[in-house]
């Protein structure tokens, strides 16, 4: 399994927004990219919710250290 990189997919959901906004793509594919960029943007969501519990962490360690 490939370790997930956060700047990749957000640069795909917004290959995947552009696509879907252009209405050239077939219904079926369309449904495809929308699925994919569903997953995606939970990925990202809980990407960020670790990447926010880690900088609080590091905040109050780093408060602890200073009191």
């Amino acid at each position: 399994m490939t370790e997930f990189n956060f700047e990749k997919a957000m640069k795909r959901l917004t290959e995947i927004s552009e696509l879907l906004e252009s209405d050239t793509l077939p219904l079926d594919e369309s449904i495809k990219l929308f699925e994919e960029g569903l997953e995606l943007s939970k990925q990202c969501q809980d990407k960020l919710t670790q990447y926010e519990t880690k900088v609080k962490d590091l905040v109050d360690k780093h408060n602890e250290s200073v009191s």
